[in-house]
C-alpha cells in the first residue's frame, strides 16, 4: 500500500485553522537557499530543480535500481523557511525552500538522483541544492486558508495563543508547508501550514 503523508501524518500537514501545539520530529529534505521576490522566475526554477530530484528518488525502481528500505510514496509537499521578512518588499525576502524526503534516502541516494536528474533536465540551480537534516521539535502551527498576502492574520493568532500558552518563538524564521498548487488554486481557495518552532518560559 502506497504510504501518503495526508493519511498518515495528518497531525503535521492537517492541522486547524486555530493554533495547536505540536512536536515535529527530524526530518530529511532536499533544499536550496534563494533571495528576492518569490512571483518571480527565479524562485518558480529553484522549485522545479527540487521537484526533479524529489521524483527522481521516488521513481527509481523503474529505472533499474531500487533503494535498501525503498517503499511507494506520495511525494512531499514544498516546504520554505523564511526569514524575518520585510511583507512590503517582497525583493527583500530571504528562504529556503524544500521537500521532505522519505527515511531510506542516505547521501548515496542523493548523489544518484543528482547525477541522473542532472542528464535528463541540466539546469544550473542543481549545484546549489543540498541533502540536509531539520527538527522544529516543539511548535505552534496553524492551516491558513487563502491568499499568501493575508497570512499575517494567521501569525497574529499563533501570537495570541504563544502568549495564553508562555511559548516564546526560537528563531526569527517560520515554516510554510504548500498543500495548494498556486499556480493551478484560486488566491482564496489556497492551503498553507504556518509553523512557528517554539520553547517555554
Amino acid at each position: 500500500m502506497k504510504y501518503e503523508w495526508k493519511k498518515q501524518e495528518k497531525e503535521l500537514y492537517l492541522p486547524k485553522p486555530e493554533p495547536q501545539i505540536i512536536t515535529v520530529p527530524n526530518q530529511k529534505f532536499f533544499a536550496i537557499k534563494g533571495k528576492g521576490n518569490p512571483n518571480e522566475a527565479d524562485f518558480s526554477d529553484r522549485i522545479g530543480v527540487l521537484y526533479s530530484l524529489a521524483y527522481a528518488v521516488r521513481m527509481m525502481p523503474k529505472s533499474g535500481f531500487t533503494p535498501d528500505g525503498y517503499f511507494e510514496y506520495t511525494v512531499y509537499p514544498l516546504e520554505g523557511v523564511w526569514d524575518g521578512n520585510n511583507a512590503v518588499d517582497k525583493s527583500s525576502f530571504s528562504y529556503t525552500i524544500m521537500i521532505r524526503q522519505p527515511e531510506f534516502v542516505t547521501a548515496e541516494i542523493v548523489a544518484k538522483a543528482l547525477e541522473n536528474t542532472k542528464k535528463k533536465k541540466p539546469h544550473p540551480f542543481f549545484s546549489e541544492v543540498f541533502f540536509c537534516e531539520m527538527e522544529d521539535g516543539l511548535s505552534v502551527q496553524i492551516m491558513h486558508f487563502g491568499d499568501y498576502d493575508n497570512e499575517p492574520l494567521s501569525f497574529v493568532k499563533m501570537n495570541e495563543f504563544m502568549v495564553k500558552n508562555a511559548l516564546v518563538r526560537n528563531t526569527d524564521t517560520h515554516r510554510e508547508i504548500y498543500l495548494t498548487d498556486a499556480s493551478k488554486t484560486e488566491r482564496d481557495k489556497l492551503k498553507t501550514v504556518l509553523r512557528y518552532s517554539v520553547g517555554r518560559f
